[in-house]
């Protein structure tokens, strides 16, 4: 086993990496940018180096920093944690050439499966099954619009050396083909350098399952699989393990294709083997194709932990130092059911934007939680916005659920917004309970789980909170002629939500709110209102009502005597959150039409599109391609023609 390695990432993976080592007795290096210098990753290690400023590409992404950085610290080994450097091959050859270790696969392996295209050919060769499409050479827009018609609509777009979704577009008809490449090839060449695409076969009922794999080098096992079918702009948002509706005939099926994969590379360390699967008719042997291999370890995998009693991290620093495969097939079985819930730092009702800000508030509920932040740290620009991982484990699928439930109910976060009451929902919703999952889940219910939570209970108890009255407040004050009344207005992102309240003594209140009057009184153990006790909690912290529970709710305490800034304008486009301008697609003077691209703005990894909001003229051009912007930045303005 190492002495000492160096942990090339940050946030929740590089936390989840120390936990294992300190277990071992294995000394950590950290690495940061000038931004995280605080973060709880350089806390938790034993030394932390500085790499560079907080530009990932200057930091994190710089090969030769932490190569010399584990060089001056004389860590034996890196592990590359997911994303960042975890997947490049040219890493690994330069740690290699510093004969230093990588915790992971070989530089051949990684190249092996790098880009989607050559990888497909390879599987296919390995007797894995592969979807239908085009993965040539070739890249001119004609070739790829009439492979696109030979597979027949709908298809998918895909950057060759994507993941996370970037660079990938769905086209359900013809027409919409040169504008979903042209973007699918911007997005793939600002996040990966390469704007080379194929084309894929979309299967119209898809479930998303994945299989844990882990080798040596000379032997591979599976640790069975995962369902990662919930997912939203090709992000995953649930994960389980094991899949709903999985039978042994089709585990063994895909499980045996995943290894196959793993042996036909020489694989070492833990990867995950992607499948795209049919779900329209119940999972079949000879439903299932191939997607892509993802050579590290990946987020979701403590849900194949936690069925398997495994601790895939131990597994990858014993087979890097140089051990044998830890166990054989027949060894691995599985425990119950587990999921995991992926919680962001996001505005949901506003397209799940990516949110920054301070954590005024951080607990968890009960159940297993991956993180790399701390009560009182800020969710820069800089990096994802992933806040934590919440994984509970059951006996059962069902009691899994319930458990995960409790453990996003009992969560507190305050001072960012975020996807926690999205993720209750989506927890909740019918077809999830049943098992009934596929990736078209949450964009087919999208309304409904995004919509906002209007329950007058809680809109009653965010305004007891904002009048003070959890902590006795004025309302146990004297009134000679009638009952104590305070009129209370709240903010609910632009939308005034308006009440009044009334004393009604012994600790009683009479609340009119939302348009419906009830009777709140104060107990021991919380709020009753209309007799009836609520487990959700309200509170001011950092000047907005926080509402904590199942449908967890912020508003803002509007100041009478603040004066209003002057409105942006119609036709204004404001930049949504802080980032980057990728590309702009007009000229001051030039004549758009409603929904015309205007600009492409890069934030948090993720491409956003600025459209023209309706017919008009380019009245104002107020960025250039390159510029950093702040939140509500002025881009661009549109008037309207006379």
């Amino acid at each position: 086993m190492f002495d000492k390695i160096l942990i090339a990432n940050r946030g929740e993976i590089a936390c989840r990496v120390i936990d294992t080592c300190r277990r071992l007795g294995v000394k950590v290096v950290a690495v940061y940018s000038e931004a995280d210098a605080d973060a709880r990753h350089v806390a938790m290690a034993d030394e932390a180096v500085c790499i560079g400023p907080a530009a990932s590409g200057l930091s994190y992404l710089d090969i030769g920093k932490v190569v010399a950085a584990a060089q001056q610290t004389g860590a034996q080994a890196v592990h590359p944690g997911y994303g960042f450097l975890s997947e490049n091959p040219d890493f690994v050859a330069a740690l290699e050439g510093a004969g230093i270790t990588f915790i992971g696969p070989g530089a051949e392996a990684i190249r092996a499966m790098g880009l989607k295209d050559a990888a497909k050919a390879r599987m296919e060769a390995a007797g894995v099954p592969v979807v239908p499409g085009y993965h040539g050479a070739e890249q001119d827009p004609g070739r790829l619009e009439a492979e696109a018609a030979l597979i027949g609509y709908p298809v998918l777009i895909k950057a060759v050396a994507g993941g996370g979704g970037r660079g990938m577009r769905l086209v359900e008809r013809a027409e919409a083909f040169e504008d979903a490449l042209e973007s699918a090839r911007v997005e793939a060449l600002g996040a990966f350098g390469n704007g080379d695409v194929l084309i894929e076969k979309f299967i119209e009922h898809p479930r998303h399952i994945e299989v844990q794999v882990f080798g040596d080098g000379q032997r591979a096992v599976h640790l069975f699989e995962r369902d990662c079918s919930l997912q939203r702009r090709h992000q995953k948002v649930i994960e389980e393990a094991p899949a709903p509706g999985m039978t042994q005939e089709v585990r063994a099926a895909m499980g045996g294709a995943a290894v196959r994969a793993a042996k036909a590379i020489g694989y070492k360390g833990a990867g995950t083997v992607e499948f795209i699967v049919d779900g329209s008719g119940g999972l079949r042997p000879d439903g299932f194709w191939f997607m892509e291999m993802n050579t590290r370890l990946q987020v979701e995998h403590p849900v194949s932990e936690e069925i398997t009693g495994v601790d895939l991290v131990e597994w990858q620093l014993r087979v890097a130092a140089g051990e044998p495969l830890p166990c054989a097939q027949e060894d691995l079985t599985i425990r119950g059911h587990a999921m995991e819930a992926r919680l962001y730092a996001e505005d949901v009702p506003a397209g799940f934007l990516p949110a920054t800000g301070r954590l005024e508030r951080l607990r968890f509920g009960p159940g297993r939680v991956d993180t790399g932040v701390r009560e009182g740290d800020v969710i820069s620009p800089h990096y994802d916005p992933m806040i934590a991982k919440l994984t509970c484990h059951g006996a059962t699928r069902a009691e899994a659920r319930a458990a995960l439930a409790e453990g996003l109910a009992a969560t507190e976060v305050a001072g960012v917004v975020t996807n926690l009451g999205f993720l209750g929902r989506l927890i909740d919703h019918a077809g999830f309970r049943a098992g009934d999952v596929e990736t078209g889940l949450i964009a087919r219910d999208l309304e409904a789980l995004t919509a906002p939570c209007t329950e007058p209970e809680l809109l009653a108890l965010a305004a007891l909170a904002a009048l003070g009255l959890n902590e006795g407040g004025p309302g146990e004050g004297f009134a000679l002629w009638a009952p104590l009344s305070w009129p209370v207005t709240l903010l609910r992102g632009a939308e005034p939500v308006e009440g009044r309240i009334s004393a009604l003594g012994g600790g009683a209140y009479g609340v009119e709110i939302g348009g419906a009057e009830m009777r709140a009184e104060r107990g021991p153990e919380g709020w009753r209102i209309d007799g009836r006790s609520l487990k959700a909690r309200a509170e001011v912290i950092g000047g907005e009502v926080q509402v904590f529970g199942a449908e967890p709710m912020v508003f803002a305490l509007p100041d009478p005597l603040e004066v209003g800034a002057e409105a942006a304008g119609e036709g204004a486009i404001l930049a949504p959150m802080p980032g980057v301008v990728r590309s702009l697609h007009v000229r001051a003077g030039e004549t758009v039409q409603a929904g015309d691209r205007l600009a492409v703005m890069e934030a948090m990894k993720m491409e956003h599109v600025m459209r023209a909001p309706h017919d008009g003229v380019v009245a104002e051009l107020a960025v250039a391609a390159g510029d950093q912007l702040e939140a509500g930045a002025l881009i661009v303005r549109i008037e309207a023609e006379a």
